[in-house]
């Protein structure tokens, strides 16, 4: 992951995205899903942008975290950069 953090930082702030200068907070987050589930995961990603009218990112993050029974402190989650 720090790998994958470091290179992609690098890659959006010198593509020039965004007005500051981007930078991963710390730490790391991920779900896995079985074989059987593919196809469902795929169709999430192809109406991510749909999904995301109807529930922010950050709803359905606190979403996953409470039903794969993940402790967390809400504050911590995520710093504000702007």
């Amino acid at each position: 992951m720090k790998n994958a953090k470091a290179k992609s930082s690098k890659w959006i702030n010198e593509s020039g995205f965004l007005e500051y200068n981007f930078e991963w907070q710390p730490g790391f987050g991920a779900f896995s899903y079985s074989r059987s589930q593919v196809n469902q995961v795929y169709q999430y990603i192809l109406n991510q942008e749909k999904h995301h009218e109807n529930q922010t990112f950050f709803d359905e993050y606190i979403e996953l975290l409470d039903k794969f029974e993940v402790d967390y402190d809400e504050r911590y989650l995520f710093c504000k950069l702007i």
